[in-house]
């Protein structure tokens, strides 16, 4: 078993995810007679810690995320510095963000109103405490979230809403320099935001309304398939009635909605408080109450219903349920392995860094319902744990291997992409399979095929991945495996 590496004080036990400011680390700590703390570690990238403005910037916001003191916020323990690596220690949430319990829930049915009523009230709550935060002298402090998403969303086991990255999000937004790096996610702002104009409180609950919307409705509400497109819908800010996706929603919630998501902050909900005001009057008039421990309910609900499709069948679930806890079940999971190569000198230069380039591939990826497993400037190894059967999830990936494919080709880079559906233990905790996962099954092929692919500029997938899609491609090669077994090869058209 790898050794935890050792940062400062802390021992970083796995890595959860990377972004384009940071990497983020389950993390623990350790105390007086034994005690031991787990929590989460944010680590800025080393080429932002190099930078002077947004150091300044995020030590100053830092300061402020630390003094959030809210049920409903991620808590933010300590800001430091171990040599030259900033970071923060947060709080550990151990539970889903929203956007996976969503993406879980599809499954199952309709999102239940009352806990999407729920959920939003409690981020209203922590809005509203954000919002209002004074200095010492009482003079408003002016806290913008400005990455309001599902993502940031987190629920917990115990039926908690939380809302992290709290001054993270505003630091990176007030570095005019680093704006080509740093990108919130398009579909979830605000028309001001994405007009680069002065941004109050009402930018958040206009993103909070967009994601209330698409967890009533299962809808997404501005994302297109290309940036400029999903720019251009925010702009516009048209928004097609609720009622047409979901008739149970009453005219005074579909009011509510469309207050919330006007073009205009002026016709939005004036504060946090207000808006919280008018949810709480609409859940008491019709009936929509739940507790936190409702949404525990739920949110075990939804994880045993997923875990019961892969572990069990109609004619052997008994048994299997009999030997749950026990070992982990095996998973289909769909991997997608990238890589941007700059073009030869004697071609035009790239018109993005790769760091700007990966952060544009991370807000697709995102969208798409993907994990990053692993990431570096320019590379990426993505997975989809397809729990609801592979067609959808090698979707999913190929979709996504083709939008990378035009950012990366816009940005003036050539994409290596390679598709490889398989089988992996992936453990419930962890959220990987067990030491040395890397160089196994369709983690090394994906590799090996993106590889393959940088000399044909195309995306690669198994016969596997081909059966699941309904796109063009062709017969590429075949590759032995064990004894006279092989693999054949297809790229897309």
């Amino acid at each position: 078993m790898a050794q935890p590496e050792v940062f400062g004080q802390y021992h970083l036990l796995e890595k959860i995810a990377t972004g384009g400011m940071a990497e983020v680390f389950r993390a623990r700590s350790y105390g007086m007679a034994g005690f031991e703390k787990i929590l989460v570690i944010k680590r800025i990238l080393e080429h932002l810690s190099k930078d002077r403005e947004f150091v300044a910037l995020f030590i100053d916001e830092a300061r402020i995320a630390v003094s959030l003191i809210h049920v409903n916020i991620v808590q933010v323990f300590e800001l430091g510095e171990v040599s030259g690596s900033y970071y923060m220690a947060m709080e550990y949430v151990h539970g889903l963000d929203l956007a996976r319990l969503v993406s879980r829930a599809r499954k199952i049915g309709p999102f239940p109103v009352p806990l999407a009523c729920f959920i939003i009230a409690e981020a209203l709550k922590a809005l509203q405490f954000a919002h209002e935060r004074t200095d010492e002298d009482g003079h408003p402090l002016n806290i913008v979230h400005c990455d309001i998403s599902p993502q940031n969303i987190l629920i917990s086991f115990s039926g908690e809403v939380k809302i992290t990255d709290f001054g993270i999000s505003r630091a990176s937004f007030q570095a005019k320099e680093l704006h080509e790096v740093i990108r919130g996610k398009y579909a979830y702002m605000s028309p001001e935001q994405v007009e680069g104009r002065k941004l109050d409180g009402r930018s958040d609950l206009f993103s909070l309304g967009i994601v209330f919307y698409e967890i009533l409705t299962g809808r997404r509400l501005f994302k297109a398939r290309s940036r400029d497109e999903t720019l251009t819908r925010v702009k516009m800010a048209e928004v097609p009635s609720p009622r047409g996706f979901r008739p149970e929603i009453s005219d005074d919630l579909e009011g509510f909605l469309l207050r919330a998501l006007s073009r205009l902050p002026e016709h939005r909900f004036a504060s946090a408080a207000e808006m919280l005001d008018a949810l709480s009057a609409i859940v008491v008039r019709e009936g929509h109450r739940a507790t936190n421990n409702d949404l525990a309910n739920y949110l075990k609900s939804v994880i045993e219903a997923a875990n019961a499709r892969v572990t069990a069948t109609d004619d052997d679930r008994p048994r299997r349920r009999s030997r749950a806890g026990r070992a982990m079940p095996p998973s289909a999971v769909v991997v997608l392995a990238v890589e941007a190569t700059p073009p030869p000198r004697s071609i035009a230069a790239p018109r993005a860094s790769l760091a700007a380039l990966t952060q544009e591939w991370s807000g697709v990826i995102a969208d798409r319902g993907g994990e990053v497993w692993e990431s570096a400037e320019g590379s990426m190894l993505i997975v989809w744990v397809a729990r609801g059967g592979l067609r959808e999830s090698v979707s999913r990936a190929v979709q996504t291997a083709i939008d990378l494919q035009d950012i990366t080709l816009r940005s003036g880079y050539r994409l290596s992409a390679g598709v490889a559906p398989g089988v992996a233990r992936v453990h419930p905790d962890t959220r990987r399979p067990a030491e040395g996962w890397e160089l196994a099954g369709p983690f090394y092929l994906a590799r090996w095929m993106m590889n393959l692919s940088a000399h044909r500029g195309r995306v690669l997938l198994t016969e596997v991945g081909r059966k699941q899609v309904d796109r063009k491609s062709k017969l590429l090669g075949r590759i032995p495996i064990h004894g006279n077994r092989y693999i054949n090869l297809y790229e897309l058209g």
